[in-house]
């Protein structure tokens, strides 16, 4: 399970959804995030999920690398797709002692597993085909605003993305910590809640240890390279909008108002 966390990675490609800008690209995303939640009804859910669809296929990810970063979360959409179920309003369908299903719960259901795929798969998508640098350039320039109230906004998206491209690397660490205390007898997979949970102590104090050296050898790495923040920095590589950012726009604009139109003009069930 662990091994299957994808968050953070960069796959090379030369796509469409590679090649737009990614200032543009990251607005696009939140605003396709946005979306799914205007989604009321069957009709306007199942344009949101065709519309993903068509993203990743543009993507050219692989169908597989896609459904391997939807792993981890498979826990929390079957338990929140279970508590909806169970709690929905209105007449039961049918009731199973303290069970009762209703058609306003099956309503819920559907809508909140298909809302937290939507959304994880619109977020991989960003990650999947962004570079860290691109993804650090796109916040600092769209949190330039905040500059008027003393926010170090540089720091702030180095942060970010730092921390985004180091879940990758704490995955990797934590299944060579774990294979290391595997071979030296550790086990880690039997016995109930509560062993579990004590033999990933054994595993965490390493971890722990390995991410502040981490840390360190990054900071001397960044002091060595005379880092000293965005003051004065100028960049190798500006970033412009091209004809495929605008019609991008257009499109996910376009996409946002016929879910607005979809949620006004047709019943909504939830």
């Amino acid at each position: 399970m662990i091994g299957d966390i994808t968050i953070g990675q960069y796959f090379p490609g030369n796509s469409l959804i590679h090649r737009l800008d990614p200032r543009m690209k990251t607005v696009l995303v939140f605003v396709l995030m946005l979306a799914v939640f205007f989604c009321q009804n069957y009709i306007s859910m199942g344009v949101a999920v065709l519309v993903t669809l068509v993203i990743v296929l543009i993507s050219r990810i692989k169908i597989s690398v896609i459904l391997k970063g939807m792993k981890p979360i498979l826990f929390i959409v079957i338990f929140t797709t279970l508590l909806n179920l169970l709690y929905g309003t209105g007449d039961p369908l049918f009731r199973i002692g303290f069970i009762r299903i209703t058609q306003n719960g099956i309503n819920n259901a559907v809508f909140m597993a298909l809302r937290i795929l939507i959304l994880v798969t619109t977020g991989l998508m960003l990650t999947y085909t962004t570079t860290p640098n691109q993804l650090t350039d796109a916040i600092e320039s769209l949190l330039k605003p905040l500059k008027a109230f003393k926010v170090d906004i540089h720091s702030l998206a180095m942060t970010m993305t730092i921390a985004l491209r180091f879940i990758p690397i704490l995955v990797e660490e934590v299944e060579k910590i774990m294979a290391a205390q595997k071979s030296r007898g550790a086990d880690m997979e039997s016995g109930g809640l509560i062993k579990r949970a004590k033999a990933i102590v054994p595993v965490l104090i390493p971890l722990f240890i390995s991410s502040f050296r981490r840390a360190n050898e990054l900071a001397d790495a960044m002091e060595c390279r005379c880092y000293r923040g965005g003051e004065g920095r100028t960049k190798m590589k500006v970033n412009h909008l091209a004809a495929l950012d605008y019609i991008a726009m257009v499109l996910v604009i376009a996409y946002f108002a016929g879910i607005i139109l979809l949620k006004i003009y047709t019943q909504s069930v939830i």
